[in-house]
Order: structure tokens, then C-alpha cells, then sequence
């Protein structure tokens, strides 16, 4: 059984921002947000100042990929670092962000690091959704991603909603990032993502799925280091908004119409994300908004759900507003709004691997 009453440091390394928590023994947390970073040394030696001298036992680093196993986490050595180095062309805009992060912890703390990827959650979907349609041998299959948060909602779900929560609930994981997850006795059954975190529905600089025979047209004009920097830096909103932003707080708050554009166009997509997991499901009984935009973005929950009466879900528009956590008009299903806390997930993950 794990010891919890061990000092953890999460980290969340991203390519411009860096999240980290101190959970201490005695149950205490302390929460780090470091947005726009340019130099991660620099960041991480902030980090080192901030935590005053207190040393985590362990360390917990969310990956956003981590292959093609089950495993929830792992603990680093030489051979898991070489592996994890063998990834970064799956998730190119997160892992290199990820591993430097890794590495920099390894040079500044005694401590065992453990690694958990949000991949893992979705390893219980069946063979029907994680087949692609193409040649079987060629070894590519769905992974599915945000495995961190959605495992934590799923632990949430038990006492906010009862049993309700083991029956069909959808949770949108809104954010720069955004998926979609179709959840069965608080499993993973379905996903918006794919192979990698490119696909689903449209998210800041990503345009999630698309016609594969755009990408064979893009692939003629562009090289393909060219090509890997517009599917992961160029499309999504801020393509759809004609270039004015990929924040979506930015676009709301804009009189623009590529704005207005932008924003509709991603309310549609995760409404027939919604629709698309309901008709696979034969119905679903709850709906989760959580990440960035779920959470603090009234007027996209309100757009997304407006027409969705027909499968049982409407807003209490008042509560939407305030941002509570059951949003759901009385009469109706459930709909909730879940802070993410994907550090709690890590933590929990630590203690298992090293307790």
C-alpha cells in the first residue's frame, strides 16, 4: 500500500508555460504557474527560489504521450528516458517541452522522477474504436489523449453525480487543447483525439480531423518540417479567425467576424462531437465541461448546448453564469462544470510507483 505521507512535486512542462504543485507531507499545497516562458532553466531556477527549500521526495511529470503501452506511469531510468526520447515525432508540440522539463528536474533533485502519461486512460477503449482504417501492419492505431484529467473526473464524477456517474457521461476537455472523452463505468470507451494530439475537433493552433486528401495537398507545397509547424501552429482558431487569435478569450471579446466565425465554428464541432458520441452510445446521461474554456467560458457552454434539448440537456442560464458546478436546468440532465487537476492524478501515481 502506498505511503501518503510523502513530499511530491507535479510538474506540468509545457513548450511556453510550466505548472508545478508542492503536495506536502502533512497534506498541505502549493500551487506555481509560470505562463510565457522562454527559457526553461531560467523558469525552473524561479521554481527552486519559490519552493524556499522545501525538497519533494518525488517528482511526478505529466507526458502527454507515452507510447504504445498501458502503463500509467513509470519510473525513470536510463532505458525509460531513451524510450521516451523515441516519441517526441507523436506529439511534437508537447514532448520536447515535456523531457526538458524531465531532465532539468533530474539535475536539481535527489529524488526518484516518475513519469505519467495521459495516453494511458485510454486504454480501455475496444478494438472498434482504436482501429484506424487503414493497413493493419503498418502498426498505427488511436491513443487518445488528456488521460490525466479525464481520470480525474471520472474519481469526481462518483460522489457529484451517484450512479448516474458509471452510466454514459460525456466530459469536453476545453482548452488550447481540447478532446472530447465517452465514459462507461467511469472508463474510457471513445475519444476525439487520435494518433496524436493533432486530431478531433479544432483547437487553438490545431484543426483536429481533416479530409486526408488536404494533407496530401499540403504535403506537395510544403516540406515536411514546414508542414508539421502549420498542423500544429497555423490551423485551428487562429486560422479559422483569419489569423486574429487562437485564444479564445480574445476571439469572445472581439467585434470581429472572423472572430464570431471562429468561435461558432468550434461550438459546432463539439456539438457533433456531443451528437456523435450519443448516437454510438444509444444516449448518453451526462455532459462534463472542464480545461481552460470549459471551465471560465459561459458563452461557449451556452452556444454548445442550445440545441441540444433533444437529447435532454439544458442550461440554467443564471448558473451557467456564475460558473457553479451543476449548470444543468432542473428537469434535465445533468450538466457540470469540473475544475481540472490533472497534479492530483500525478501525485497519486507518484505514491504507487514509489511508496
Amino acid at each position: 500500500m502506498a505511503v501518503l505521507n510523502r513530499s511530491v512535486l507535479t510538474i506540468n512542462s509545457g513548450s511556453s508555460s510550466i505548472k508545478a504543485s508542492l503536495f506536502s507531507a502533512d497534506g498541505g499545497r502549493r500551487n506555481f504557474r509560470y505562463e510565457h516562458v522562454y527559457d526553461q532553466q531560467e523558469a525552473f531556477d524561479q521554481l527552486l527560489h519559490d519552493l524556499a527549500g522545501e525538497v519533494p521526495e518525488l517528482v511526478g511529470h505529466r507526458f502527454v504521450h507515452g507510447g504504445d503501452i498501458s502503463d500509467p506511469a513509470r519510473r525513470v531510468d536510463a532505458v525509460e528516458r531513451s524510450r521516451l526520447e523515441q516519441l517526441i515525432h507523436l506529439a511534437p508540440l508537447h514532448l520536447p517541452g515535456n523531457l526538458l522539463g524531465l531532465d532539468l528536474c533530474l539535475q536539481r533533485f535527489d529524488a526518484p522522477q516518475v513519469v505519467c502519461f495521459d495516453t494511458a486512460f485510454h486504454a480501455t477503449m475496444p478494438e472498434l474504436v482504436k482501429r484506424l482504417p487503414i493497413p493493419n501492419e503498418l502498426g498505427l492505431h488511436r491513443f487518445g489523449f488528456h488521460g490525466l484529467n479525464y481520470a480525474y473526473i471520472a474519481k469526481m464524477l462518483v460522489w457529484m453525480l451517484g450512479d448516474v456517474a458509471k452510466k454514459k457521461v460525456v466530459v469536453a476537455h476545453l482548452g488550447s487543447g481540447a478532446s472530447l472523452c465517452l465514459l462507461e463505468n467511469l472508463k474510457s470507451v471513445d475519444t476525439t483525439m487520435g494518433y496524436t494530439p493533432a486530431g478531433g475537433i479544432p483547437m487553438g493552433t490545431r484543426s483536429g480531423d481533416l479530409d486526408p486528401g488536404v494533407m496530401l495537398e499540403l504535403a506537395k507545397r510544403y516540406s515536411p518540417e514546414e508542414l508539421s509547424d502549420v498542423v500544429f501552429h497555423q490551423m485551428g482558431l487562429l486560422a479559422l479567425s483569419s489569423g486574429e487569435s487562437s485564444q479564445m478569450n480574445e476571439l469572445l471579446s472581439s467585434n470581429s467576424d472572423n472572430a464570431k466565425f471562429a468561435v461558432d465554428y468550434f461550438c459546432r464541432q463539439v456539438r457533433a462531437a456531443i451528437g456523435g458520441f450519443a448516437a454510438k452510445a444509444g444516449g448518453i446521461d451526462a455532459l462534463v465541461f472542464t480545461g481552460g474554456i470549459g471551465e471560465h467560458s459561459a458563452e461557449v457552454r451556452e452556444k454548445i448546448c442550445a440545441p441540444l434539448d433533444f437529447l435532454g440537456f439544458a442550461l440554467d442560464k443564471a448558473a451557467n453564469y456564475l460558473g457553479v458546478n451543476e449548470i444543468g436546468l432542473a428537469g434535465h440532465k445533468p450538466v457540470l462544470i469540473i475544475q481540472a487537476d490533472e497534479e492530483v492524478m500525478i501525485r497519486n501515481l507518484c505514491l504507487s510507483i514509489c511508496p
